[in-house]
């Protein structure tokens, strides 16, 4: 690596704005006409097919709660206590599948890992449309949970493998955001759905599941021959437009990778500090996402609306939580303030929360969810991208990736028993309070993340300082090199 090089590289960590890289074999010019064509490419081409599933993955998941309210529990014969183990039973494969399955991503392809896991997980949920019993119900979340385990990592990873870490937050937010699209479009949707009650002699909440299910085997099929594997197998690029966009991955540490897959790599992951700084904070707000996204609509009900007024009356807040969270991962991305932003989103669910304990006004109760549900779901793609930024090589990444929303989703283990049988409606006081205090955790631990990282950097300019160019490159370290510098 040249002298400049090397500058220029150090200049690029303070700014993305730099003219030219320099690399071992050439050099590369920034040319503006490229930089959008190539971007603008993937997120025209590749952006929306994932936004979709992960669109169609949250749906899925979490359209049991329009079922609830739409009669599913009573039909069912279920208490309170059985919903809870039928959400829980979700998580328990799901978590399971996470590390294996983004494992698996690698080594067989995401091209296809990903469109076999939406098509088998949309058959899947169409066939809770038609169960009779508890027990089918229950059979049909485990194999949900077990299907769409990888797919939230994944993506995540699969995104890592196009774009340079600097351009993925707000990428991560635009697919992360369709799950706030869900959660409005979901209830939309379950309100003109349950007007099909008695159709086919099927209840409205069965057709929730049925319609939404097939058009997600429908998707999942198509997606065999519009998702790409990598870079190199993009159809939509030339030639000139792959090498460019793999010489940005390089000069960004993103495309470096190891000789294959190695179990070193694995377990580096868990020695990474800043990867159990990051766990805690998925487990909390994983708990308040899932607690939002499963019970919003119970909660709404339990304020005095209907049961189809409710469905309505969850859709504006997520509404606002798309537009806040792609604000929230413009700024993260413009300002490269990952660490400042998770403060500032999790500061937004304290306010919610504290609104919705403080008041017995059911119009600042349910305007308190205009907080704490864009506080959220604009919290989890900034922490995602977090996350992702600061593992390295592929493999490390991957399994940092998938602790973290191991992490996550054993937070919605405990939303599932919080919001289902622990805490009682309308006021869900014991789950309001443990989701405030865990919201004031989010912005704790973000901050020690942030200053941890941040001294690491430090530490890391001094190394520079003092090593040669010869050893620039730091073979087999990762993220722990001296060139790699942690995204704040």
């Amino acid at each position: 690596m040249s002298t400049s090089g090397t500058d220029q590289l150090e200049k690029r960590t303070e700014s993305h704005d730099t003219k030219s890289v320099s690399s071992a074999e050439s050099e590369i010019v920034v040319d503006p006409e490229m930089e959008k064509k190539v971007w603008r490419k993937l997120d025209i081409y590749v952006l929306p097919i994932v936004a979709m599933f992960y669109l169609l993955s949250f749906l899925d998941r979490t359209n049991v709660a329009n079922a609830r309210v739409a009669g599913l529990q009573s039909q069912l014969g279920m208490s309170n206590k059985e919903y809870s183990i039928a959400l829980t039973v979700t998580y328990v494969p799901y978590i399971a599948a996470e590390l294996p399955s983004n494992l698996m991503l690698k080594a067989v392809g995401p091209n296809y890992v990903l469109p076999t896991m939406l098509t088998l997980w949309g058959v899947v949920t169409t066939l809770q449309g038609v169960v009779k019993t508890y027990g089918g119900l229950l059979a049909c979340r485990f194999f949900l949970g077990l299907l769409e385990g990888g797919v939230f990592p994944g993506l995540v990873l699969y995104l890592s493998y196009f774009y340079p870490r600097y351009k993925m937050n707000w990428r991560v937010s635009a697919f992360f955001s369709s799950a706030s699209i869900s959660g409005a479009f979901s209830g939309i949707l379950a309100y003109g759905i349950i007007n099909m009650n008695g159709i086919g002699q099927r209840p409205g909440w069965a057709w929730i599941f049925i319609l939404e299910g097939l058009f997600t085997v429908l998707f999942g099929v198509s997606s065999y021959f519009t998702l790409p594997r990598s870079v190199e197998k993009a159809w939509f690029f030339s030639t000139e437009e792959k090498q460019y966009v793999l010489r940005k991955l390089e000069e960004d540490n993103a495309g470096k990778d190891e000789e294959g897959f190695t179990w070193r790599e694995v377990g580096m992951a868990f020695k990474l500090p800043q990867v159990w700084f990051m766990a805690i904070i998925f487990f909390l707000d994983g708990c308040i996402l899932y607690s939002l996204a499963y019970f919003s609509p119970s909660v709404i009900q339990g304020l005095g609306f209907t049961a189809a007024k409710a469905q309505l009356m969850s859709v504006p807040p997520f509404a606002v939580a798309f537009v806040v969270a792609m604000i929230s991962a413009y700024i993260s991305d413009r300002f490269q303030c990952r660490g400042i932003t998770t403060i500032v989103t999790s500061i937004l669910c304290v306010i919610g929360f504290a609104m919705f304990l403080g008041s017995h006004d059911t119009h600042v109760q349910y305007g308190s969810l205009f907080f704490s549900i864009p506080g959220t779901y604009a919290l989890a793609p900034i922490i995602s991208s977090w996350a992702s930024n600061n593992a390295a090589p592929q493999t490390r990444r991957a399994t940092s990736i998938a602790i973290s929303f191991i992490f996550t989703n054993s937070g919605g283990i405990l939303a599932t028993w919080l919001m289902g049988s622990l805490s009682l409606p309308p006021r869900y006081t014991k789950a309001t309070i443990t989701l405030l205090v865990f919201s004031v955790m989010c912005a704790v631990f973000g901050g020690i993340n942030l200053t941890y990282l941040s001294r690491q950097n430090k530490a890391k300019k001094l190394k520079r300082q003092e090593l040669e160019r010869k050893d620039r490159e730091e073979q087999g370290l990762g993220d722990r090199s001296a060139w790699f510098v942690y995204n704040l």
